[in-house]
């Protein structure tokens, strides 16, 4: 679990409440960090499968929301974020590689295609118990790289921990053609323009 400093301007109205990041994947970490609010990490222990004949977003918002309300219980009076991302080409669901083999196998299929990234956000008040929740889209266009490429961009960042092998804040971003998105930050995994909107809802001052 980890804390980061809190800037002494927002002492005051940030004590009264904990923000808790139901994740302890390093990219959402990172980017939360970037709002120079004080924050918790903690691992939700959600089952991430799929259901049966469930959109992109239908997966990624049940699951962003499930993370951030499996830590009610463990923190009674806090703010609790979840996000989930979920890949879908040609009508079908891309998660986490896991493995190499299968990180080969999702790059091809990309191969020169376009994708989505479904980036789903959800913010529980364990205090209330309100959830708010957000989706963005974001559309990634592939280049139509090689099987070699491939193979040199995995020894290179092994991204097995990312939705469609993409990890387009590495080396990830030479595979890309194009990308549009309403929010930059949504494509790494955690979209701080809706969580902004939400924080600033739920009464947190980040500015």
């Amino acid at each position: 679990m980890q804390k980061q400093a809190l800037p002494l301007d927002q002492t005051a109205s940030q004590a009264a409440r904990r923000l808790v990041l139901a994740s302890t994947s390093p990219y959402r970490r990172e980017l939360l960090g970037r709002l120079g609010l004080a924050f918790e990490t903690a691992a939700p222990h959600v089952d991430e499968t799929a259901l049966p004949h469930e959109t992109a977003a239908g997966t990624s918002l049940r699951l962003a929301i499930a993370k951030a309300e499996a830590l009610h219980d463990q923190y009674p009076d806090a703010l609790l974020i979840g996000s989930d991302q979920v890949a879908l080409l040609d009508g079908q669901q891309l998660g986490k590689p896991g493995t190499h083999q299968r990180a080969v196998a999702q790059l091809q299929s990309m191969r020169g295609k376009t994708l989505e990234f479904h980036t789903a956000l959800a913010l529980h008040d364990s205090r209330s118990g309100r959830t708010q929740h957000a989706c963005d889209i974001t559309r990634v266009t592939m280049r139509d790289y090689t099987d070699a490429q491939i193979e040199h961009y995995l020894q290179r960042e092994q991204p097995y921990d990312c939705a469609g092998s993409a990890k387009v804040e590495a080396l990830g971003i030479a595979m890309i053609a194009q990308v549009a998105s309403t929010d930059p930050t949504a494509l790494i995994g955690l979209p701080l323009i809706a969580l902004c909107s939400l924080l600033t809802d739920a009464g947190v001052e980040i500015v």
